[in-house]
């Protein structure tokens, strides 16, 4: 009712109080209608930064006074719950993902590190040297001199104390997972070739790894034979690189006491010596196999395209082996003597893009290859070159000769040599999905 200003209210009191009200949870709503028509107050605990106001009808608390503390305490916890949680995991709960990230990257540091260092030990027999990250700094005068850089890492030139020229790889960050690091000392650590690049020492310092090889000091064969400037190579030098690296190769296949598969051959790791004398190098992604097996276990392609076998990409041409080996070989033969890579997209003709079916097809209609500035009996070297390179890229297999029968051939007449099938392009229809290893080997080398 309206109250005048004039007027006071001295007392009030219920007419008519029911009394008990009845707890019963099927109470009708006229009920509740008529118990509020005497008047009723609300009361409420304030928990948290509620947007809105909040009434809680708790079962079986009807009560004309005050809610008790615990019940304030109970409806507060609720509120706080229900609408602060964003508060309670900003304030409590950032701390806790941080060091749990935190957590998670030292232990998947240390479980590679611990990786490392178990292969190590189970390796003493190893000849190579482990050298301290403060000598590896002090031998490369804190890294002052770069030979070279890629998506495996940076290369510096080093003096060891006795005066021996070393170049020094340091692995990249996504190399130095340790996984390239076991296979490179694995596979070049246990082996002594001439044709093979030497492994002298190796460093693990936490997270950093360094390998330690002998000093090539006329780089790679890539840098040699794209270049643009006079080359040093003539082709009977060509062939006797050729020659060496495919001694290099057979003697991983065959030489040693596991079969050594590289799956990178190409004219970047191929390294040449004061005596242009060439060496085969990089071995991070070779893999170890006993020496019976003929197909080997691979779930991931691996090595770069134009020089990648087939069967790495496609399911249905045969398993993966030695001859993926073979196959690069033949690629790299066939730029040695061309002077040009074999997947090239600015020739002159359509025809000459796939370059290995141009090359075929010179032999086919009884056209000599154009070679500038050659004597006779180098047009012979580079014509049996090319015949055994037409073998070691043939599509199948089964149909490419082993790095021994490869060894024969370069060494016998060009006379004797067939030419073999027209080497094919696989059918893209075939193309199997699958990843290949490390995404910054792939960047750095295809």
């Amino acid at each position: 009712m309206d109250v005048e200003e004039s007027c006071t209210i001295e007392q009030m009191s219920l007419t008519s109080w029911p009394g008990q009200i009845s707890v019963d949870p099927n109470i009708s709503c006229t009920d509740i209608r008529n118990v509020f028509s005497y008047g009723f107050e609300l009361s409420w605990y304030r928990w948290g930064n509620l947007p809105t106001w909040v009434i809680f009808l708790l079962e079986q608390v009807y009560t004309a006074g005050p809610l008790p503390i615990s019940q304030y305490n109970l409806v507060g916890l609720l509120i706080g719950l229900l609408f602060d949680w964003h508060v309670a995991i900003s304030v409590l709960g950032a701390p806790f993902v941080i060091a749990f990230l935190i957590y998670k990257w030292r232990r998947r540091h240390l479980s590679m590190y611990n990786d490392v260092e178990e292969f190590l030990q189970s390796q003493n027999n190893l000849m190579p040297i482990r050298y301290s990250f403060s000598e590896i700094k002090k031998m490369t005068k804190g890294f002052r001199e770069r030979l070279g850089e890629g998506g495996f890492g940076t290369v510096f030139k080093g003096t060891l104390r006795s005066g021996r020229l070393v170049a020094v790889k340091m692995l990249s960050q996504s190399k130095a997972n340790g996984q390239d690091f076991i296979n490179e000392v694995a596979t070049i650590g246990r082996i002594h070739h001439v044709n093979i690049v030497q492994l002298i020492g190796f460093c693990v310092h936490g997270s950093k790894r360094a390998l330690i090889y002998e000093f090539m000091p006329n780089g790679s064969l890539n840098k040699h034979i794209f270049s643009s400037e006079a080359n040093i190579l003539n082709y009977e030098k060509t062939y006797d690189i050729a020659l060496g690296v495919a001694r290099g190769i057979e003697y991983l296949h065959q030489g040693c006491d596991m079969q050594i598969l590289h799956f990178d051959i190409k004219p970047h790791n191929i390294l040449l010596d004061e005596n242009l004398k060439p060496k085969v190098s990089d071995f991070g992604l070779a893999k170890l196999y006993p020496v019976e097996d003929s197909i080997v276990p691979l779930t991931r392609a691996r090595g770069t395209f134009g020089y990648m076998a087939p069967e790495m990409l496609y399911k249905n041409i045969g398993g993966v082996s030695y001859k993926a080996d073979v196959y690069s070989f033949g690629m790299l033969l066939m730029e040695m003597v061309s002077r040009r890579k074999n997947l090239h997209a600015s020739t002159e003709h359509l025809s000459q893009i796939y370059f290995p079916t141009w090359i075929y097809d010179q032999f086919h209609d009884g056209k000599n290859i154009e070679i500038e500035d050659a004597t006779e009996d180098e047009r012979k070297l580079c014509k049996k070159m090319m015949i055994v390179a037409l073998w070691c890229i043939q599509l199948k297999p089964s149909d490419r000769p082993s790095m021994m029968k490869v060894i024969k051939m370069l060494e016998g007449d060009v006379e004797c040599l067939q030419v073999p099938l027209k080497p094919l392009q696989p059918s893209p229809k075939r193309e199997i999905k699958g990843g290949r290893d490390n995404s910054n080997q792939a960047s750095s080398s295809i």
